[in-house]
């Protein structure tokens, strides 16, 4: 009875990893969709169609919850138990506790899906859902990170490789940071009150808010990076000692910069000065590791002419290094003063969301789809490579339009007359950003077909493919 254990151990457990790819493109079309929608709702309003929950102010939520922790958090999930098991070389700790960190996850994205478009919030920027769903996502964090840590410490080599302190460090601070921002006192099944009040409940928000962004949003996106560019260009990392370092120097400089969401507001002077100046720091890990993730193409640049997938990859470094320079310039309190509360922040978060965490998951998603379904390639390399340039010409269309009507929107509203009343109505600067919607909108199509097209590949890539069990090798590099 125990030679089945053993042939079974000797074995990665894929089966999880291959539900969370599988529901990443699922959820992306799902959490796209929706902001297409929502995105021609601004251009024209009356697609509400008079009902409370297709409003945009349901919408909006669902769309950011959508691909932010449905797509993107599949997609961390799944690629993090499928590069664990592979650089610490056994398989995943706990499988049913796996299994049930899949079910669990898909859950809060259905209670998600319901409860917000009626109207269930507690009003807090990407972390709106209320306290009955709060508890169920850290009851699934946590079975995550005891999956996770549970494998690296069964790890048959010494060594951990960059990618998992990466995926590690986003497991570790967003239990902390969903744990300490939703404390909150219930007041009903979906009712609850934050436990904080006024300066202090803000503070703790956008410390939370920009900390999604840093840890969710990049260090466990950097994860797939340390990973998947290497392996499909072949190529080892180009300096493992700056993976290093870009590491420690940015999992210690994010959690500092989120005051810079609250400058000029009630927020001591002192703390925004402190957001904004850990937030130019920034800057310099940022760089670090996008300039380490282009040169691991060094001496393999052909491969950019024939390799779609590597040029979902390395363009994503691109998208992820203009959205870290732009951060840090936008978080100067002289510039903020024309940005804040503009369109121009829309077209930086959407340049980090599209660009970076979009294309970086498109990219990794290619890598694996055809090995978890024992192909040699996905179905399609032409739709691989139309959806491609679907995509990147619908990031420059939506963040190129996003930048001018935030811009223009910045000026008019401090533009004044000699006599210092103001030179324009608020009203006036909506009709003026009109065009910039309607391109915005055009700009979200392309990305959503894109998306449509790579859930037809991977549809077919693995209905023609089947499951593989993949055994585990022979003691090697920790990053094979």
């Amino acid at each position: 009875m125990d030679i089945p254990k053993k042939a079974d151990a000797a074995h990665y457990n894929d089966t999880v990893v291959r539900q969370f790819s599988i529901m990443a493109v699922v959820w992306g079309v799902v959490g796209m969709l929706v902001g297409v929608f929502i995105a021609a709702q601004l251009a024209w309003p009356e697609l509400n169609f008079g009902i409370p929950w297709l409003s945009y102010g349901r919408l909006r939520p669902l769309h950011t919850n959508a691909v932010i922790f449905a797509f993107g958090g599949s997609a961390l999930i799944g690629t993090s138990y499928y590069v664990v098991q592979r650089t610490c070389q056994v398989r995943l700790f706990a499988g049913p506790l796996a299994a049930f960190t899949f079910w669990g996850w898909q859950l809060v994205i259905v209670a998600a899906a319901i409860s917000l478009p009626l109207g269930y919030t507690s009003g807090k920027e990407y972390a709106e859902l209320e306290w009955p769903i709060d508890i169920l996502i850290a009851l699934v964090w946590v079975a995550y990170a005891i999956v996770f840590f549970g494998t690296v410490g069964m790890r048959k080599v010494r060594h951990i490789y960059v990618a998992n302190w990466f995926y590690g460090a986003f497991i570790l601070a967003i239990a902390l940071l969903h744990i300490v921002n939703s404390a909150a006192i219930p007041a009903g099944f979906m009712k609850s009150y934050s436990a904080y009040a006024g300066v202090q409940d803000a503070m703790v928000q956008w410390w939370y808010g920009h900390n999604a962004v840093g840890f969710f949003l990049t260090a466990g996106f950097l994860g797939m990076m340390y990973y998947f560019i290497p392996k499909q260009a072949g190529r080892p990392v180009y300096s493992y000692r700056l993976s290093i370092v870009h590491f420690w120097a940015l999992i210690f400089t994010y959690m500092w910069a989120g005051p810079h969401h609250l400058h000029y507001t009630a927020l001591p002077d002192w703390t925004q000065s402190v957001g904004m100046v850990f937030s130019l720091v920034l800057l310099a890990p940022s760089w670090g590791g996008m300039i380490n993730g282009v040169m691991t193409l060094s001496g393999a640049w052909h491969k950019l002419r024939d390799d779609p997938i590597l040029r979902f990859l390395i363009v994503s470094l691109s998208f992820y290094g203009m959205a870290t320079f732009e951060g840090p310039m936008m978080s100067i309190k002289t510039v903020n003063a024309l940005s804040h509360y503009t369109d121009w922040t829309v077209g930086h978060v959407h340049a980090g969301a599209l660009g970076w965490v979009g294309l970086i998951t498109m990219g990794s998603l290619y890598y694996l789809v055809p090995r978890l379904f024992g192909k040699e390639k996905m179905h399609s390399i032409k739709a691989i490579e139309l959806h491609f340039w679907l995509a990147t010409i619908g990031i420059v269309l939506y963040i190129a339009a996003m930048w001018i009507a935030g811009v223009m929107q910045g000026l008019m509203w401090r533009a004044v007359n000699a006599d210092g009343t103001l030179t324009y109505t608020f009203v006036e600067s909506v009709k003026a950003t009109y065009p910039f919607y309607v391109i915005r909108f055009a700009g979200g199509i392309l990305y959503l077909a894109g998306m449509l097209i790579m859930a037809w590949n991977v549809w077919v890539t693995a209905i023609s493919g089947r499951s593989v069990t993949v055994a585990i090798p022979a003691i090697k590099p920790a990053h094979a």
